[in-house]
């Protein structure tokens, strides 16, 4: 079902993600800049999809590690890990924000020669999940052969890791009937019966189970798909070779915000409060994914191993021979 051939990258990595936000210019007191002439170019455009995986790049900005570093970022806002992706292939941007099966999906496919700069969230226990409604014939996961399930795209992290967990459990994925609907409308379809199961990461699993009392029926972050690579950055192979002391400064500086992210939960809710467009109540409330800035290869090969074993992809890729360096710390 998973093995059609996808020509185009704009088709292969189809809109992941649909949240809309505002990242304007940031205040605060900002750390003396180092001389911007040490680097290839002091100028950063990051193209990112607005969600809470955003939170050390806001952390970094807001408290200007970026411009301690000798860059000045500016934040492009796209509506998908696709067209992150083909904003960095166009020249648009320096660095996207995107998900790494849609990037190894790509990469597979020769859509681009990508190089990994830095990670950024994973799939820890009740952060993604499965989840129905008291009226759906869905009542476990036993049940999702046959149904419709919500997911954002195809070979979006929402389609592989479902397949993965049905995998795990004997179960038939080639019954499923997929149904592309934006993460923001998940909700609403569940509700209106239009589909029998979503897959949902934070924050709308808290969300969903608010307004529309959502029942989770599998927790993705656990078993064989606990800590599962979900998002990180990546720049062409050109012009990773073109600026490696940019792209160091950009990773030693959202080194900085993930730690500031993780020992401060207040300033974490704040910041997805403030740019994600999150409630106060659901930020308190939801699970939050694990937050990492470096790249362990072998971690990350869990995610072209696993497009492979889906048969999303006809032979496995090396993420080793894609990461650039990474700092030590």
């Amino acid at each position: 079902m998973r093995n059609a051939k996808r020509t185009a990258l704009t088709t292969a990595v189809a809109a992941a993600l649909a949240l809309t936000s505002s990242c304007s210019a940031l205040g605060g007191d900002k750390p003396t800049a180092v001389a911007g002439s040490q680097l290839e170019t002091s100028g950063l455009t990051v193209s990112i999809i607005s969600t809470v995986d955003l939170a050390p790049l806001w952390a970094a900005q807001d408290a200007g590690y970026f411009a301690a570093e000798g860059l000045n970022v500016k934040i492009d806002i796209a509506d998908s890990g696709a067209k992150t992706m083909t904003k960095v292939i166009a020249g648009d941007a320096n660095i996207a924000l995107t998900t790494w099966t849609l990037l190894f999906v790509a990469q597979s496919e020769g859509g681009a020669d990508f190089r990994l700069v830095a990670d950024a969230t994973t799939a820890t226990p009740k952060s993604n999940k499965i989840v129905t409604v008291p009226t759906s014939p869905v009542k476990h996961v036993e049940d999702l052969p046959g149904k419709r399930i919500a997911y954002t795209s195809k070979n979006a992290a929402s389609d592989v890791l479902t397949q993965s967990v049905m995998r795990d459990r004997g179960l038939d994925r080639s019954t499923v009937t997929w149904v592309p609907v934006p993460l923001p409308n998940m909700a609403a379809a569940l509700q209106q019966g239009k589909v029998d199961a979503a897959y949902m990461p934070e924050p709308f699993v808290t969300d969903a189970a608010n307004t529309v009392g959502a029942i989770p029926i599998v927790d993705i972050g656990s078993g064989s798909t606990l800590d599962f690579p979900l998002t990180g950055y990546a720049t062409t192979a050109t012009w990773a070779q073109a600026n490696p002391k940019t792209i160091a400064a950009f990773q030693r500086a959202l080194i900085r915000g993930t730690a500031a992210v993780r020992d401060d939960r207040g300033l974490l809710e704040r910041l997805i409060v403030k740019y994600a467009k999150v409630s106060e109540t659901t930020a308190k409330l939801m699970e939050l994914p694990g937050y990492g800035a470096q790249l362990d290869a072998r971690r990350l090969q869990r995610v072209p191993d696993t497009l492979h074993d889906l048969g999303i992809i006809p032979s496995t890729v090396d993420a080793s021979r894609m990461i650039v360096h990474q700092p030590t710390s």
